[in-house]
């Protein structure tokens, strides 16, 4: 029916069509040009009238019925109104089966908040080749290689209306044995403060402790920045911002120094706080690139005040130690708890300069500890650099809202697999070689914390952003002040995070 009318409709066209040229034949002399020029374009559309009709007219004769008698376009209706019953069912069985595995996924526990779950996973080979009697002293035996897990970390974060966040973050690297990580509340966007957390959280000191161990370039962080901020984390208040241009960011607050995250809590009358700080800058980044090339400095610090004269029930949180930058059993570094000690006061100077691929950093740290008239005033302090470099062409991100390393993207993931041509297909990762120098003097007057100075060389192999395999050989001495300790420590490991 409706061919039949829109065959109707284009015969109609082609007599308006004949009419028009017919006026347009008797036009005045003087405008010939124009009428020639309308004469070829109704010409045109005549044609594509007549074209059309013929069209129409071979559809419509094909429209015929079907053996049974059936037209075809109720045919054609019948087939749709069939799929589209078809996915009808369809999606109310999908319906069914998503209300079936909601019992089965985690979901937020109120409609005023969400959620994100977390986690990383750190395996660790460390083979001790060559080593001395001096440092089988260090470690209290003959020091023995290990396959451990160096984190097993799951947790989740998230938001609460309307500006509040959260983060509960466990450590499963030891089953007999689990601890908390990150474990705070906190709020958003207020004024002055910007961000203010409450909880168990990182000291704001030690440039490779502020960056997450997903990013970090080698396997353990160096002598000094472990031996001044024992694991980081701490229970304190702490406020968190950063510039509208980005240049600047800052954090500080007052901790407790001593570390729970293994224990319930802390119980003592003699608070032993801290307040501590760091201003950081990067003024110079290239955003045309990226951020491929950047420069960042930062000043920290911190003063502490420890319970030298072991006066609550707390144990004395005035002691440095660290191990020799591998996972060893031992703390080969150790002033242990330094007896009266009133308060210390904590500098840290850093810089990291990125060009490309290539990336140079630099870290001084220095601990002034002022004790009462029974002893002697006390020094402290070390460093260490490092250079390293992509020869796949990538480059360390940095993240200017917090000053601390990002996460890597290869240009190219690695992978292996099989082609449909019974070849194969494959992507090589991204690259890294780096090398760094450490120090650590941990001993003054009658505290002999030891002396450490070790030389480290590392591989990178990044898989994917979330995985990668490191190798670290490291060769160091220690000067016990009896005696000097020297070896070789070979580490490896795997590690990814979601």
């Amino acid at each position: 029916m409706n061919q039949r009318v829109s065959i109707s409709m284009a015969r109609m066209w082609s007599v308006v069509i004949v009419i028009a040229i017919a006026i347009c034949g008797n036009s005045p002399a003087g405008d010939e040009p124009v009428v020639e020029s309308q004469m070829g374009q109704l010409v045109q559309r005549l044609e594509q009238a007549e074209a059309r009709i013929r069209e129409l007219e071979g559809t419509a004769s094909d429209a015929g019925t079907t053996a049974s008698g059936v037209s075809y376009s109720r045919q054609i209706d019948e087939s749709i109104e069939k799929r589209l019953e078809t996915l009808e069912n369809n999606w109310l069985s999908l319906q069914d089966t998503q209300d079936t595995f909601d019992d089965y996924f985690i979901k937020d526990g109120s409609s005023n908040s969400n959620m994100t779950v977390s986690g990383r996973i750190h395996g660790d080979y460390w083979s001790i080749p060559n080593h001395d009697a001096a440092t089988a002293g260090l470690e209290g035996g003959d020091p023995q290689d290990r396959f451990v897990w160096r984190r097993v970390r799951f947790g989740v974060k998230g938001s609460i209306k309307d500006n509040m966040e959260y983060k509960i973050e466990m450590e499963f690297a030891d089953p007999n044995d689990t601890e908390y990580r990150d474990l705070y509340i906190g709020w958003n966007d207020l004024p002055f403060f910007q961000t203010l957390l409450i909880g168990n959280q990182k000291r704001p000191y030690g440039l490779d402790h502020i960056n997450s161990s997903r990013y970090n370039v080698f396997l353990e962080r160096p002598f000094i920045v472990e031996a001044f901020n024992d694991d980081a984390r701490r229970l304190g208040i702490a406020s968190y911002g950063v510039s509208e241009d980005q240049v600047y960011n800052w954090r500080y607050g007052v901790y407790n120094g001593e570390k729970t995250q293994d224990d319930a809590g802390y119980v003592s009358d003699h608070y032993q706080l801290e307040l501590a700080g760091r201003l950081a800058s990067t003024p110079w980044y290239d955003e045309s690139t990226g951020g491929r090339s950047y420069f960042h400095w930062a000043v920290s610090g911190t003063t502490a005040y420890p319970d030298g004269h072991g006066s609550g029930d707390a144990p004395n949180v005035a002691r440095f130690h660290t191990r020799p930058e591998a996972r060893m059993s031992s703390r080969w570094l150790n002033t242990d708890r330094i007896e009266f000690a009133q308060n210390y006061r904590l500098l840290g100077l850093e810089s990291v300069l990125n060009l490309g691929p290539m990336q140079l950093v630099g870290e001084i740290e220095q601990t002034w500890m002022d004790r009462d008239s029974a002893a002697s005033d006390l020094y402290f302090w070390g460093g260490y650099g490092y250079v390293s470099y992509f020869f796949t062409g990538e480059h360390m991100p940095w993240d200017r809202e917090t000053g601390q390393l990002g996460r890597v993207k290869p240009f190219e993931n690695f992978f292996l697999v099989s082609t449909c041509d019974d070849g194969t297909a494959s992507g090589w990762g991204a690259w890294q070689i780096a090398a760094r120098w450490s120090y650590a003097d941990l001993s003054d007057d009658d505290i002999t914390g030891g002396v450490g100075e070790s030389f480290t060389l590392g591989l990178n192999w990044h898989w994917n952003p979330n995985s990668r395999l490191q190798l670290n050989y490291i060769n160091g001495v220690i000067d016990t002040g009896a005696d000097h300790a020297n070896y070789d420590i070979v580490g490896a490991r795997f590690m990814v995070d979601f």
